[in-house]
């Protein structure tokens, strides 16, 4: 099977991040994460800082963003709240980018960006050995042994409610994804030689 563009959502310290970047070296298509972001907010005139406030901020907002952009069809004026505005700025940034080529999107619920395209695969990375998340968790983001177990629950925390938020699903559950990786099993390279082969 062969796909134009990969999403991919990860546990923090499952290396989902390594992986994306590592693929995207390996094949020549294109990453997009942060990039994200930092397109997003050159649009619309924020710091980075206050824009992943926003997404931290986040909890069930995307029914009431729905409303408010089905009252803005309507005529009833701009009533979106300035979390609705930053994830219809991401997603369209996420449909332009899309619509250069083949990419891998990390994050930003890109499924749902791209749910009406073609040749598109949904990952989810995880990590099942505890030992080898905690160890990526302290060299990758300089985090202290003691604080490990909190960034953790923070991070996955906020990336749960944004998927949900904005998707109406749960990010965990794995049957909403077309393929799940565990790198604490098939490590970081094995984990990019699996999704290698899906892209043509």
């Amino acid at each position: 099977m062969k796909c134009r563009y990969i999403t991919i959502e990860r546990e923090y310290g499952s290396g989902g991040t390594s992986i994306a970047h590592l693929l995207s070296e390996q094949t020549g298509v294109p990453c997009y994460g942060r990039e994200i972001l930092e397109k997003v907010a050159r649009e619309q005139n924020v710091s980075l800082d206050r824009m992943q406030s926003y997404e931290e901020s986040v909890t069930n907002s995307f029914l009431y963003s729905l409303y408010m952009m089905s009252q803005t069809a309507a005529g009833s004026g701009d009533m979106l709240t300035k979390d609705g505005h930053i994830y219809v700025a991401e997603q369209t940034a996420i449909q332009q980018l899309a619509a250069k080529g083949p990419a891998i999107f990390l994050g930003h619920c890109a499924c749902e960006a791209l749910k009406d395209r073609k040749g598109v695969v949904n990952v989810f990375i995880r990590c099942t050995d505890e030992q080898a998340k905690r160890q990526r968790i302290m060299v990758d983001y300089q985090v202290p042994a003691a604080q490990v177990d909190t960034f953790k629950r923070k991070f996955d925390k906020k990336r749960a409610n944004y998927y949900h938020a904005n998707t109406s699903k749960k990010w965990d559950d794995l049957k909403n994804y077309d393929i799940v990786l565990d790198s604490g099993t098939l490590g970081i390279e094995g984990c990019v030689n699996a999704l290698k082969s899906l892209i043509g």
